[in-house]
């Protein structure tokens, strides 16, 4: 077993820059029964000076602190890691003013996911004003990068709709059983991934009741996940990728297919999952003809994983299924912070699916 407290015997000082936001509200429902950790500052721009519980009243007498706008020097003086739980394109400067105050920093937007500053202006827009910042990051999928995190001062946690893709396709491509080129990922999230802002198509009237495709061929997931891909066979992957929104707030579900260049059958492949994910305390593999629910991964960090085989077409269908605001944002960087600090990794996150 870890250790549960730093090398001082004392809690590790967290702090929370963007806790008005979902992914920040998250963090604080998670790290509020961490056993290792201690809230000491939180910031928001749009609620700078009210209570916590004022924003967020479910949190009513469990976290005492006021909302600050942000400081960086005050932040860090009170912390020793922080969680920076704000859109693209401000993450990246305020990562730059706290990493020389020696602080260690898990960046939950999209600013240090993608390693090429040409791949995020393309697809964000904006320039990226930390570049040399970008190849020291760490992609904080800790199934496939626990050992690089022990070392990190900097941490990316993936996108949702990466992490359950990833997760489900990583064991085909490291064991070479599927032709890279013949991708096609088809994935439905709830609400909650388009963040807190104001937005008519994210209306109760607009979304209840229906489910649509949007973004389609240029969602900003997209080059991210030929990234990881590209990297884990050392040649360009591009995937067929289609996301879906669909009328509730939790939950991402992946359907991922992709032609088997192996004579594999599905007992064979769930054995080679099993075999991958054998000592990941988050990852479960369903028992052959199940396949995953949204709904039983609702509010905790596990992934669930389903395959089938279709032999008349030799495609292996790998269904994923994750809860996009914890093990798709704040339960995963929860995961990143543990490994970091030399934590038990399940630590504040041995929590059941919310369930019914």
């Amino acid at each position: 077993m870890k250790q549960q407290m730093d090398d001082t015997g004392r809690k590790i000082r967290v702090a929370v820059v963007g806790a008005s936001g979902y992914t920040g509200v998250e963090l604080l429902r998670l790290l509020i029964n961490h056993p290792a950790v201690e809230i000491t500052a939180l910031t928001s721009e749009s609620y700078a000076d009210s209570s916590i519980e004022e924003v967020f009243p479910s949190l009513f007498g469990m976290l005492k602190l006021t909302c600050k706008k942000f400081d960086p020097r005050e932040v860090a003086k009170h912390a020793d890691l922080i969680f920076l739980a704000v859109p693209h394109n401000t993450a990246m400067t305020a990562a730059v003013e706290l990493l020389p105050l020696g602080r260690k920093v898990i960046d939950l937007s999209a600013d240090f996911r993608l390693r090429d500053p040409a791949v995020y202006r393309q697809w964000y827009s904006v320039d990226h004003t930390a570049p040399e910042l970008l190849k020291e990051a760490v992609y904080a999928l800790p199934e496939f990068y626990r050992q690089q995190l022990t070392t990190a001062r900097l941490a990316a946690v993936p996108g949702c709709y990466p992490t359950a893709v990833l997760l489900g396709l990583l064991p085909l491509f490291k064991r070479k059983v599927i032709d890279p080129d013949s991708l096609v990922i088809d994935a439905i999230s709830g609400a909650s991934g388009a963040g807190r802002k104001l937005d008519l198509p994210l209306h109760f009237s607009e979304l209840e009741g229906n489910v649509k495709a949007y973004k389609v061929a240029c969602h900003r997931h997209m080059p991210e996940i030929e990234q990881e891909l590209s990297r884990c066979i050392g040649r360009d992957v591009l995937v067929t990728f289609t996301p879906h929104l669909v009328g509730t707030v939790r939950g991402i579900l992946a359907t991922i297919t992709a032609t088997l260049v192996t004579s594999k059958d599905v007992r064979e492949l769930r054995a080679l999952y099993q075999s991958w994910y054998q000592n990941e305390p988050f990852v479960r593999i369903l028992p052959e003809g199940r396949f995953p629910e949204t709904k039983q991964v609702r509010g905790s960090n596990f992934c669930d994983i389903g395959l089938a085989v279709d032999a008349r077409t030799r495609r292996v269908i790998v269904v994923v299924a994750i809860d996009n605001l914890v093990k798709g944002a704040s339960g995963q960087a929860i995961q990143a912070m543990n490994v970091m600090m030399g934590l038990d990794e399940r630590a504040g996150l041995r929590l059941p699916p919310l369930f019914p």
